[in-house]
């Protein structure tokens, strides 16, 4: 099945152009290009950054995928799903109190759960991915893996603390694919990472704004 998938996208993975010695692909051209337009929604609170989020995401499993990162890979095919799931919530989402939701804070509680959910299931990702996958890099593809769904999860419940999560996120996944030599991609987390900063400023004013209102 993948194989059919891939040769069906042949086009999309021939050359755009050469980057420090490697093949840039304009499926990875597109794929960045939509993940830029959806980092900016996001900081914006712009609900089209979720369909822009599941488009990038196709393409970024099919891209993973051919170069062995099956962890990121089958996080895109969740990033899909969760995607569609936070495009809801942006639009119809209530809180606990039946209020719509709006950026807040999640709290030394629910940022507890947050890195335990973390810490306790990257091992067991990172194990399975070196028994029955041929990954080489098991334990690094199962971090920004794991830490990804939560980060996710929060950006959906439009919590503040998901830009401090995606910060983590994108630098690990930085180095790794420095690691892989898909320089543009690692161009991309560069610029993640920052807007990861200038996400939690916005958010942070935007929830601070509300408290004192």
């Amino acid at each position: 099945m993948m194989d059919g998938l891939l040769a069906a996208f042949a086009p999309l993975m021939q050359a755009a152009f050469t980057l420090w010695g490697s093949p840039v692909t304009w499926l990875e051209v597109l794929a960045v290009a939509l993940a830029l337009a959806m980092v900016v929604c996001n900081i914006r609170v712009i609900h089209w950054g979720w369909p822009l989020a599941a488009a990038s995401a196709l393409l970024y499993f099919l891209l993973f995928w051919q170069h062995r990162l099956y962890g990121d890979a089958a996080l895109q095919i969740f990033f899909v799903i969760v995607a569609l799931w936070g495009w809801w919530q942006w639009l119809c989402g209530r809180r606990a109190d039946g209020s719509r939701l709006d950026v807040r804070y999640l709290g030394w509680r629910g940022r507890l759960l947050a890195v335990l959910a973390v810490v306790l299931t990257w091992p067991g990702l990172g194990a399975w991915l070196d028994r029955h996958t041929d990954t080489d890099v098991p334990y690094w593809d199962a971090f920004p893996t794991v830490a990804s769904v939560v980060a996710q999860a929060l950006l959906a419940r439009k919590f503040v603390e998901n830009w401090m999560v995606w910060l983590v996120v994108n630098l690990v996944a930085l180095a790794l694919f420095v690691h892989k030599a898909l320089w543009l991609t690692a161009a991309l987390y560069a610029v993640f990472a920052a807007s990861s900063l200038v996400g939690w400023r916005a958010w942070h004013r935007r929830a601070a704004a509300r408290t004192d209102a």
